[in-house]
């Protein structure tokens, strides 16, 4: 029989909780399926989604495959109707041991209500034994409607796991020997708000970091600058284990395309977070997610989304051109042409990998400290990527200087 795998689309988030499908096959013993944990965010992703899973059938004919994720719980009938395809399941089901024992009777689609008001599920924390970094979910969903983003329908309202439980799965989480935890979520910034609690991020980080060695690392994934968080600024100033590098959402600098989008910030909020964030940690590298060719985005519009990356400072850019999503406002606004869309996005890469060799040039002959991974490879505090001169034994802290820059990645040799 052959060994049940799970091929997984998409984000953070969905990467950790392919780590608990992974568990629950290989508990229940379930053999020969391949579990596809889908990705919703443009309608690429669900047509890669589905050309990957009529190639899987290909190759093992003899397989049961079943699909998952934020495509399969939007649109499940696509996938049922998929010859290929024995079941499908949706995001609070996937985590179920039982959706997985496929019988006679089992239904095709079991998808359930997303909406209802249910708390989240304490699952444990996934653990990949090839990984030294490790990712811990500290929320679901999203209670904001950006107008280009069908995400919330995939994966609910948002609701805060308790931060004794988050402390608890921390604790294992090192004593398993992983130096650094990545917290995720889909709006993480938002988390204690459905548990009544104020500046709840800034808490949270402020809790679990009592359980850190002084050599450990927290990161935060991408933060939405709508939020500000007095006590994240707090501990981000006060305990450097709280890595220095933070990514937001920010998707363009023009107010008029922002209100169209739905979001709930403007070009100013984001220099003056930006500012509030250098302060707090002189030296903090910050990233960003940017969209081109929203729709009705003009040339001068778009100049104000190139103006914000100077102006706040932006290292990393994460620049995606605008793809409409049937099912959201946004797609039945006048669109930008394609190829300008993707022209637009171009230019803003070549102006973000300026921007990152440009710091990756100013590191050459400083020293950072680099939790190992596996193949010469790790990150710094400020989340660039590297490569080991000479190969480093996974999991351990080397403090490194950092001797070439390769453009993708610095070389480093032990200090």
């Amino acid at each position: 029989m052959t060994k049940s795998r799970v091929i997984t689309h998409g984000c953070r988030l969905n990467a950790f909780e392919s780590g608990i499908i992974e568990k629950v096959l290989l508990s229940e013993n379930v053999q020969n399926t391949f579990v596809f944990n889908t990705c919703a965010v443009t309608e690429e992703a669900v047509r890669q989604a589905r050309q990957s899973i009529r190639k899987m059938k290909r190759k093992n004919p003899d397989c049961k495959i079943i699909v998952s994720g934020c495509a399969a719980q939007i649109s499940p009938d696509i996938f049922a109707e998929m010859p290929e395809v024995e079941r499908v399941i949706g995001n609070e089901e996937k985590l179920q041991p039982n959706s997985y024992l496929v019988k006679s009777d089992s239904k095709r689609i079991e998808v359930g209500d997303i909406f209802a008001n249910k708390p989240i599920s304490n699952f444990p924390a996934s653990q990949n034994s090839n990984r030294t970094r490790a990712f811990l979910q500290v929320q679901q969903g999203c209670d904001h409607r950006c107008t280009f983003c069908i995400i919330p329908f995939g994966r609910g309202n948002s609701r805060s796991i308790p931060t004794d439980f988050l402390v608890s799965e921390i604790q294992k989480l090192l004593n398993r020997g992983h130096k650094e935890v990545v917290l995720t979520g889909v709006d993480i910034s938002s988390y204690g708000l459905d548990l009544g609690i104020h500046d709840g991020l800034g808490k949270l980080v402020t809790a679990l970091l009592k359980e850190f060695p002084a050599d450990g690392r927290l990161r935060l994934s991408s933060l939405d600058p709508a939020v500000n968080d007095s006590s994240l600024l707090s501990i981000l100033n006060k305990d450097h284990r709280l890595m220095p590098h933070i990514h937001l959402s920010i998707q363009s600098g023009n107010n008029i395309i922002l209100k169209r989008m739905k979001r709930r910030h403007s070009f100013s909020d984001v220099i003056s977070l930006c500012e509030k964030l250098r302060q707090a940690r002189p030296g903090i590298i910050l990233g960003a997610d940017l969209i081109t060719g929203f729709p009705t985005e003009t040339a001068e519009m778009f100049q104000n989304t190139i103006r914000v990356a100077e102006k706040a400072g932006l290292t990393y850019l994460h620049v995606f051109p605008y793809s409409p999503r049937i099912g959201t406002p946004a797609a039945k606004m006048p669109q930008v042409n394609y190829n300008t869309r993707k022209q637009r996005a171009k230019l803003l890469r070549k102006i973000g990998l300026n921007k990152q060799a440009n710091y990756f040039s100013s590191l050459i002959g400083s020293f950072a400290n680099i939790v190992c991974e596996p193949k010469g490879r790790g990150y710094t505090e400020h989340y660039a990527p590297v490569r080991f001169v000479e190969i480093a034994k996974p999991g351990e802290i080397k403090k490194v200087k950092i001797v070439d820059n390769k453009m993708d990645f610095l070389f480093v040799e032990p200090a």
